[in-house]
């Protein structure tokens, strides 16, 4: 501003030395007559007064002009400040909504619908702050307030989202549904369906939608384990009346699903209920193969069935590689019970106690004096049977 002004100041020195040049060589008269009256003037005042004279009528114009365009002026002066307010009222709503002061937020998002501008969005953020209130009609109310065509699938998504969170996983599988009938096909949207999903316990939908989300890299890898081993244990648990049907889903599973010790144990668990051992063996041993796990190991003698002998032969190759391995030594045990080769049951149990004392396995230790218990029963020993009984009460940690 103040280089303008300098700029200014120096065309009128200009313009003022440039007339005083003029002036000074005029030698030029201005004669008006109006009879009776006659005005002799000279030329460089007549040529002043013509400028003097067009701007007191440019002024005088410009005065009546703005009286009169006044109301007009000042209705749009006010429609400004009316709406300037409101765009600071939405602005406002958006920093205490994300600021966790809900019910101002909600309270500045009404105060912005002075704008009609701003419905739309102050629809959506009054229905997020009403949402996080728990106050639930009326983020509704709010919602069907966006009535903008170009923020419906704004609408759509914050409304499967808050009711998804809200656990109603029907009506946010309305609005996706909703949603992609008009196109719109987004990440957050499966994101979306898989907790609703989740909440209906549909779990050939969830390990669909884990796959996909997965491949999409939309979902953190642990995250992603975990949910499709979840899915892939209730679908198990599902057909747990039918074992045709449950073996036939197990094969469909990946091979890293087949693998996993909580999965594989699971299979085994409803196979044995369902008396197909050896289906639930061969399980067990695949996944031991890939995944060495206690849970596993535990699980195997359930599998032996009538004979247990052939499980005795395949668990003394492993304990070849891990002689020390004091869950492997239990599992020999039991297996020595169902075979009733009491002695090596005895030296097994005794070992993998031994194994349990070293390592401070409390688990391990209860489930050997309970094995050697009933081993002594079978012996027909009740006062050694007694004495384990007691030892694996009392290394139980009760708090």
């Amino acid at each position: 501003m103040a280089i303008r002004g300098l700029i200014w100041l120096a065309i009128l020195f200009a313009v003022a030395v440039a007339l005083a040049t003029v002036g000074r060589f005029d030698a030029g008269q201005v004669l008006l007559v109006y009879p009776p009256y006659r005005v002799d003037v000279s030329l460089n005042l007549f040529v002043v007064g013509i400028v003097v004279a067009f701007l007191l009528l440019y002024a005088i114009l410009r005065f009546a002009r703005n009286i009169v365009t006044m109301p007009r002026r000042v209705a749009a002066y006010r429609l400004r400040m009316r709406t300037e307010k409101a765009n600071s009222a939405l602005r406002e709503a958006v920093g205490n909504l994300y600021a966790g002061r809900f019910s101002r937020a909600e309270k500045a998002a009404r105060d912005s619908l002075v704008d009609d501008k701003n419905k739309g969005a102050a629809g959506l953020i009054a229905a997020s702050a009403a949402h996080r209130l728990h106050e639930y009609a009326r983020r509704d109310d709010w919602l069907t307030q966006v009535d903008d065509p170009d923020l419906q699938e704004a609408r759509l998504m914050a409304t499967a989202d808050m009711r998804a969170d809200g656990r109603d996983a029907d009506g946010a599988l309305a609005a996706l549904t909703e949603m992609r009938s008009q196109g719109g096909r987004r990440i957050h949207a499966q994101q979306i369906a898989l907790r609703a999903q989740q909440q209906l316990k549909n779990w050939s939908e969830v390990l669909k939608l884990v796959k996909t989300l997965e491949k999409r890299e939309a979902l953190h890898p642990a995250v992603a384990v975990r949910l499709r081993q979840l899915a892939a244990e209730n679908l198990l648990r599902d057909r747990r009346h039918n074992a045709d049907a449950l073996l036939e889903l197990w094969h469909a599973l990946t091979p890293i699903e087949r693998h996993s010790p909580r999965l594989a144990d699971c299979a085994a668990e409803l196979l044995i209920a369902l008396d197909r051992p050896n289906e639930a063996r061969k399980i067990v041993e695949e996944a031991l193969g890939q995944n060495w796990d206690a849970r596993l190991l535990r699980r195997y003698p359930d599998t032996a069935g009538s004979d247990a002998l052939p499980l005795i032969q395949k668990a003394e190759t492993w304990r070849k590689e891990r002689p020390e391995d004091g869950d492997l030594l239990f599992a020999l045990g039991r297996l020595c019970l169902k075979q009733q080769l009491w002695g090596k049951a005895q030296s097994f149990l005794e070992a993998a106690l031994k194994s349990a004392n070293a390592s401070d396995n409390e688990p391990l230790k209860i489930r050997s004096h309970r094995a050697l218990a009933r081993l002594h029963e079978e012996l027909g020993d009740a006062g050694k049977a007694a004495t384990h009984y007691r030892e694996s009460a009392l290394a139980m940690n009760v708090v």
